[in-house]
């Protein structure tokens, strides 16, 4: 892929998120990780009071969102309007769930943004992630967000490859991607929007808009 492929203009629609103006600011979707708690800090309590409640230190909650009894809940953190989670969802900070998503049964949440309507709904982990709008993760697929030798995530785009300066970065989904079950989303994965990935998949690196993944080997783009 070129590296204006993915740009944060590329991968989304920023209307879709309560974070579209911060993440604007940046030319890449992994350079707002560093930022993005120190955002929810800044912004949660300026929330309305008559939309949000603060339900312990900087959580600030949708008052229409639906919150299981057994959700672990740290902040810094954002629960948007209609936003589900789901019995023993686990957040550990520095997370924005968008209006009408879903955070499943048993899965974990840190340092990642998801937009509006995106579902994360069965054992999935969420590192050091951007999820657009509509986005879909399949039962038990995750963001491996660490390289095993612990060294710095480069991007390889067609123009050469991209130092981001981060040990840390999961999975950057564009708007409408689905993720199939079991799927493995490598450090530093970055899928276009439209895009589907077949179960039990290993995806590494950036993976084109509007083209179905079948494996690491078989990438085929949709005929509309």
């Amino acid at each position: 892929m070129k590296a204006r492929e993915i740009e944060v203009k590329a991968l989304f629609d920023l209307t879709h998120s309560m974070a579209g103006d911060f993440l604007a600011q940046f030319r890449y979707p992994y350079e707002a990780l560093p930022a993005l708690g120190e955002w929810i800090r800044a912004v949660g309590p300026q929330l309305s009071p008559d939309e949000y409640e603060e339900r312990g230190e900087q959580i600030w909650i949708h008052k229409s969102a639906k919150v299981a009894p057994s959700v672990s809940l740290t902040g810094p953190l954002i629960v948007c309007a209609g936003a589900e989670l789901r019995h023993c969802a686990f957040f550990r900070g520095n997370v924005v769930i968008g209006a009408g998503s879903v955070a499943g049964n048993s899965c974990e949440f840190k340092n990642s943004l998801l937009f509006d309507s995106v579902e994360a709904p069965h054992y999935n982990y969420v590192g050091d992630s951007i999820l657009g709008y509509h986005a879909h993760m399949g039962a038990g697929s995750i963001t491996s967000n660490i390289k095993s030798d612990r060294k710095n995530i480069v991007i390889r785009t067609d123009e050469g490859p991209l130092e981001t300066g981060l040990r840390k970065i999961g999975a950057i989904l564009g708007d409408y991607v689905e993720i199939g079950c079991g799927t493995v989303l490598n450090p530093g994965s970055i899928v276009g929007k439209n895009t589907m990935i077949y179960p039990l998949t290993s995806v590494r690196g950036p993976v084109p808009a509007n083209s179905i993944v079948k494996s690491a080997e078989n990438i085929v783009i949709k005929q509309n």
